[in-house]
């Protein structure tokens, strides 16, 4: 198998063996946080295209109308398009990411992130708008693809989970950084401030190595010791016999075909992979986060945009703690109580609107919240707190697990042979699925009214509970062979 070619100079122990517990050295070591720091910038700049949307289109309608003024329409392609281009994104970079490694990949996203953002700059009607948000869109794809692998293989598995979690936390980071910079600059600055952080990743990825992985698996091992040197230390095993790395490396180079989908090391993985995306995005977060402003406005709230910082203060501050506590915790542990809070929220929302909820209209807007009934608001003051608290309990609880365990896991169960291709095939279903619910979320409520929308994604947190307890394997603490070999059932 590939893998075993790493084994050597990995320090790999045997399945069913203890893993070695890295040298002093090695936890000495800031070139492992330098570059997982360097490539988390691609998902910070992701994190600011997600929320650019939200200050960009009041900003552009201020304007009154002509060329670039957004109708109702035009305002979701706006917000929509990227998860097209995300799409995107997760096939061509999961082809990229095994052709021209990780680091190059990563340096290559800087390209449609500031080519995105300067059309959007220089924008003279609604098609370079969305021009823009779609290349956007694809490098989002992409580097929250790449970045994630990029930290796994270059992590030991005592702190794997930490940095790991920070490509989740760097998104909300980016989406927080937007929703505050939208508060002073209007659609152009803000797209001008969008190119800076590509622009550093780029600049500090220079600096920063391959993964030895990557070049073990391609025999270039001169580099990858001068890789494991910058990142883990000199503690690190290095001197094998070279006879033995020799033979190692001869199982090398197996591309994919076919028949490898036969073994349970991939197919098993790509499944779990898969529906991971599926309970993330049905969950119900892209609902919470339609409704923000309007439910914090009917409490009194009048700044909706005060109201998107709000929501993405709490966002950065739970995944932070999850990150922090990810490698003692463990992914299912936190995937867990992550379920339960989601679920509870999400019923609690649902008995909301069948309080408050009257015969739904036909307006021809549907960003607006056209289903509360304003009497029964009236009658009871609490109601719009009821909504308010059961939002940030369930932004709290996603923030916890269901937001950036998806994407860790998914960069940890793969084998090397076919990362590229499984994480692109899991982030291609991320992103499709974002662009349906975001899309046709309105017409959902139009056919199971509000509260049968919120208590459908109620069942789905419910099943993502059942889901976690039977088929995710805990990855805490182990390495990435390790976690494949339980994936062969040795």
């Amino acid at each position: 198998m590939e893998d075993e070619a790493t084994q050597p100079l990995l320090n790999k122990v045997g399945p069913g063996s203890r893993a070695e517990e890295p040298s002093r050295s090695v936890r000495r070591s800031w070139g492992l946080f330098l570059a997982a720091f360097a490539s988390t910038l691609g998902p910070l700049s992701a994190g600011f295209v997600l929320g650019y949307s939200s200050p960009a289109i009041p900003s552009l309608r201020r304007a009154g109308p002509g060329p670039l003024y957004l109708n109702d329409d035009e305002a979701s392609w706006f917000g929509s398009i990227l998860n097209v281009g995300a799409a995107l994104g997760g096939v061509v970079g999961g082809w990229l990411v095994d052709q021209a490694g990780r680091k190059l990949t990563l340096m290559l996203c800087t390209v449609p992130f500031v080519g995105g953002f300067t059309l959007m700059t220089g924008a003279q009607n609604i098609w370079m708008l969305l021009g823009g948000r779609l290349l956007t869109g694809l490098a989002s794809g992409i580097s929250s693809l790449v970045a994630a692998v990029y930290i796994a293989e270059i992590s030991y598995p005592e702190i794997r989970g930490l940095l790991g979690s920070c490509v989740q936390l760097m998104i909300v980071i980016g989406i927080l950084g937007a929703y505050v910079a939208g508060l002073g600059l209007d659609w152009r600055w803000l797209a001008v401030l969008g190119c800076f952080p590509p622009f550093f990743m780029l600049l500090f990825m220079c600096f920063m190595p391959e993964t030895p992985r990557f070049l073990l698996n391609k025999q270039r091992k001169q580099e990858a010791e001068a890789a494991m040197r910058f990142l883990w230390g000199k503690g690190q095993e290095e001197e094998e016999e070279e006879e033995e790395e020799q033979k190692e490396c001869s199982h090398e180079g197996q591309g994919f075909y076919l028949e490898i989908l036969k073994n349970p090391a991939v197919y098993k993985p790509l499944l779990i992979g898969v529906l991971l995306m599926v309970f993330q995005q049905f969950s119900g977060i892209n609902a919470m986060l339609f409704y923000a402003e309007t439910i914090f406005e009917e409490a009194n709230f009048k700044n909706g945009s005060l109201a998107s910082v709000i929501v993405g203060v709490l966002q950065v501050v739970f995944t932070a703690i999850a990150a922090l506590v990810m490698d003692r915790a463990g992914r299912k542990l936190l995937l867990l109580l992550s379920g339960v809070i989601m679920a509870v929220s999400c019923m609690m929302f649902g008995i909301y609107f069948k309080i408050t909820v009257q015969i739904p209209n036909n307006s021809s807007h549907p960003n607006l919240l056209t289903y509360l009934n304003p009497e029964s608001i009236g009658t009871s003051p609490g109601l719009p707190w009821l909504a308010v608290f059961s939002m940030g309990f369930f932004i709290i609880g996603f923030s916890l697990g269901w937001g950036p365990i998806p994407s860790l896991v998914m960069s940890e169960i793969f084998p090397l042979r076919v990362k590229g291709l499984a994480s692109g095939v899991c982030i291609l279903t991320n992103w499709i699925l974002a662009f349906l619910v975001t899309k046709e979320f309105s017409s959902l409520m139009n056919v199971l009214t509000p509260y049968g929308t919120f208590w459908l994604f109620s069942a789905f947190c419910v099943l993502s509970i059942i889901f976690t307890i039977f088929f995710v394997p805990e990855t805490k603490g182990k390495t990435l062979e390790q976690i494949e070999a339980h994936f062969q059932g040795r």
